[in-house]
């Protein structure tokens, strides 16, 4: 039984969807007017994540995750390049649709564009107007009034009163609340421009998720994601203006948060200059080891990532689970025990779904692809290969529930050279640095965590009175380095 956080009641709940086989999901995607960076990457691998364990549980997915293709930030970085809007995003989509390929993610079953959903916007607009839950200001925008929802703030857990208390003083000639949001910009010069009821404009960015969400699903969805960072303002705007427009108490069933990545102890974030881009991590790393570095945190955890340990660490940790995955050539017959060994493994598929059935906990969920690659190499050990390989395989599929383990063995050897890896021995070498440091000024629990680290990552540290050594422990043969 599949338990998630529902931020919406801020508890864990059971998964039920509306309708008993079919989920339809919904993810807020990115703006293209940059690459994309490691926390776009944090939130839609999680995604990814949920899209494929609910298919692999028997649910049909409908997956849609949009594309806000007009924006502030996309006109300002068309000013600055002196290009057309419709270039600019047009180039940061097919960047992102690389690097999203790359790093194994499905295709979601829609991506749509804002600007291909204008009348779904206006429509939504209209209603908001008619029922008294927008106005038209005097500068000609039109917003949502947050005073006519009774709900407002229940989202993201924020009383309305004491919103108000936190803001600066409002433009008269604008809008009536602090807290009121603009669903219709009247058109600027030398801007992108529709033309609508109201004369010539844009779509303010909440009302464009809740228009697309109307157009695909109707009045209520089952989940809705994103990171963190949208929970307030922008998903607790979607959520009021939608329920008003439904006339109903729930837009959304379930909302799902992933948390913020962070560079340095600050959060990662364009705006702030504070950023990875994926294309630059990709170039230099296996991409499911980036994978691999996100799992390993709770998708509600923040996540802190470090350019000289974090993806070498989860890399060497993959390939531990790839070396596990290479198989012997050999025929099994079916017997007693080979029996036993298939009950065995069921047993490790159900360890991997009750950890992921609870609020898809994969740091969990990789402590048993790990154990289950452990057993297989005792298997290995004792040349039990009918075993090891039906290990192996049971390793693989549960590794693909995650979007990992996809690459032929031999293939991953020989493109990632894991043992011989040089920037791998530079990190090993690094970590024995601090390591002496801190026994030099005898602060030994330090050492120890650092000595612990290495043996987690199979490095046995060999201290003499001269000198430091390292060996590489190769639980998989008799070889070291």
């Amino acid at each position: 039984m599949l338990r998630i956080f529902n931020t919406l009641n801020n508890k864990k709940e059971k998964f039920t969807p509306i309708k008993s086989n079919i989920v339809n999901m919904y993810v807020c995607g990115i703006t293209p007017y940059d690459f994309c960076h490691l926390g776009h990457g944090r939130t839609f691998i999680f995604f990814d994540i949920v899209v494929r364990f609910l298919r692999k549980s028997g649910y049909q997915v409908n997956y849609i995750r949009n594309i806000t293709n007009i924006d502030d930030k996309i006109i300002q970085k068309s000013k600055e390049y002196n290009l057309p809007v419709d270039i600019i995003t047009n180039n940061f989509i097919k960047e992102m649709r690389k690097d999203f390929s790359l790093l194994n993610m499905l295709i979601p079953t829609q991506e749509p564009l804002v600007t291909d959903h204008m009348e779904s916007i206006f429509k939504m607009i209209q209603s908001l107007l008619a029922t008294n839950y927008a106005y038209h200001s005097k500068n000609g925008d039109i917003f949502f009034s947050v005073n006519k929802d009774s709900n407002y703030g229940k989202l993201s857990n924020q009383v309305l009163k004491k919103l108000k208390k936190t803001k600066i003083s409002i433009n008269k000639n604008s809008k009536k609340h602090v807290e009121d949001f603009v669903l219709w910009k009247k058109s600027k010069q030398n801007e992108p421009y529709w033309i609508s009821p109201w004369g010539k404009g844009r779509p303010g960015w909440h009302i464009e998720c809740s228009a697309i969400n109307d157009f695909y699903f109707g009045n209520t969805i089952d989940i809705h994601g994103g990171g963190i960072d949208l929970l307030f303002p922008h998903h607790e705007n979607e959520n009021a203006q939608s329920t008003c427009y439904n006339q109903s108490s729930m837009y959304s069933k379930y909302w799902m948060h992933s948390g913020m990545v962070f560079l340095k102890q600050q959060k990662m974030s364009k705006s702030g200059k504070n950023c990875v881009y994926l294309r630059d991590i990709l170039k230099k790393n296996n991409p499911e080891s980036i994978r691999l570095f996100f799992l390993s945190t709770h998708y509600k955890k923040p996540i802190y990532y470090d350019k000289n340990s974090s993806l070498r660490v989860s890399f060497f940790s993959l390939s531990k689970l790839y070396v596990a995955l290479q198989q012997q050539n050999i025929f099994c017959f079916t017997n007693d025990k080979f029996k036993q060994i298939k009950i065995y493994g069921l047993s490790y598929k159900k360890k991997f779904f009750h950890a992921m059935n609870d609020d898809f906990n994969t740091p969990k969920a990789l402590s048993i692809l790990f154990e289950l690659s452990k057993k297989i190499q005792m298997y290995k050990k004792k040349k039990s290969y009918c075993y090891s390989n039906y290990l192996s395989y049971i390793l693989k599929k549960l590794g693909n529930v995650l979007g990992i383990l996809f690459q032929n063995t031999s293939d991953f050897f020989s493109t990632n050279s894991v043992i011989k890896n040089e920037k791998y021995k530079r990190f090993i070498k690094t970590l024995i640095k601090k390591r002496n440091y801190f026994r030099i000024l005898k602060k030994w629990k330090k050492a120890d965590f650092i000595k612990e680290k290495l043996l987690k990552l199979n490095i046995r540290v060999e201290d003499s009175e001269k000198k430091t050594t390292w060996k590489y422990i190769n639980t998989f043969n008799n070889d070291s380095i």
